[in-house]
């Protein structure tokens, strides 16, 4: 089968080699899926550049791609919730990634239905970025009638969360740039700040709750407008102590782990916070949960690009360069193209 392989770690070349390896084999727990769209995200980048080794070391060389659309081909002899020919997608397990692949093996309890209203590509942005809000959510213990600050609510993250945060019952606040004012409000939105023209640190406050998308200098400043005893989880500041500790980390990476957040855990003991770090994980219950509000709710995931398989290295690189106002997706079934663009 084709696949596309991480063949070394490279922090100014993310090219993936393409090539022909075998079809994987399943184990009893496992489902054999024949895939046909993978979302493409930033995650996929940080792994070529050696950034999540501490994380994941993963074995090199290996298949990229962590999200996957598929329809199940086979199943293992203890697989009884899922039957050959259902359409499933799944944010793929840490140690068994490989969706930018033909076939992909994939653990049962990390697939759920996909809702059939969703064509394949759209389903491909959602398991990754739906899982990383559900899993914040689940840190922060959100209760409804709360408020919750999303920054950069204008990227994909943000898109994903708004619809989302709406359905648990949040008050959502967000900021962007204002070309996507009317795109947001129309995820749900309650209150939208233009960070050109307003900052948010003086005009709001007693935030219950911050989903962190940007790092860096604004995870101190979205600290500032939270109430005390608020929670914020970040996407891109630093792993920290109680982030080893739920990955299961012990000895020297929690040590390192504690070491490289305290600042942050220093910084939220100042405003009487408490701030976490989220790594997603597969979770197959959580995004069978997901795929019931999208069905409810009639949602669907804002896309940017749609790219051929054998595109897949501009794709990467749309992602890692390119302003985004969805997801970027590789559609398997399709020939070459230049980059559908859904904006």
């Amino acid at each position: 089968m084709k696949a596309a392989i991480v063949t070394q770690y490279n922090k100014n070349d993310l090219t993936l080699k393409m090539t022909t390896v075998d079809k994987p084999q399943i184990t009893a727990d496992q489902v054999l899926l024949k895939v046909s769209a993978a979302g493409v995200n930033l995650l996929d980048n940080m792994i070529t550049r050696g950034e999540v080794k501490l994380i994941v070391p993963y074995k090199l060389p290996v298949i990229g791609g962590n999200e996957v659309v598929g329809k199940i081909e086979a199943v293992g002899a203890n697989v009884t919730q899922f039957s050959v020919g259902e359409r499933v997608f799944s944010r793929l397990p840490l140690d068994s990634i490989g969706a930018f692949a033909e076939y992909v093996a994939v653990d049962a309890n990390a697939i759920a239905k996909v809702p059939p209203y969703l064509s394949d590509v759209q389903a491909a942005a959602i398991p990754l970025t739906a899982l990383t809000v559900m899993q914040a959510f689940e840190l922060m213990q959100v209760k409804k009638g709360n408020t919750i600050f999303i920054s950069g609510g204008t990227g994909g993250v943000g898109a994903m969360a708004i619809p989302l945060a709406k359905a648990k019952g949040l008050k959502v606040i967000t900021n962007g740039s204002v070309e996507n004012k009317e795109r947001v409000l129309a995820l749900g939105v309650d209150r939208f700040i233009d960070y050109k023209t307003e900052d948010y640190t003086q005009t709001v406050a007693n935030v219950d709750y911050v989903l962190d998308t940007l790092g860096g200098q604004e995870t101190e400043k979205q600290m500032t407008i939270m109430k005390r005893g608020g929670q914020l989880v970040s996407l891109k500041g630093m792993p920290n102590g109680a982030f080893a500790k739920r990955m299961g980390f012990t000895g020297l990476k929690r040590l390192l782990f504690s070491f490289a957040g305290r600042k942050f855990d220093k910084m939220a003991k100042k405003y009487g916070v408490t701030y976490n770090f989220i790594f997603v994980q597969a979770n197959g219950a959580q995004l069978a949960e997901v795929a019931k509000l999208f069905t409810k709710l009639e949602l669907k995931p804002s896309l940017d690009t749609v790219y051929a398989f054998s595109d897949v290295n501009a794709a990467l690189d749309k992602v890692a360069n390119g302003r985004s106002r969805g997801k970027t997706v590789l559609d398997l079934q399709q020939g070459e193209n230049n980059g559908l663009s859904f904006n």
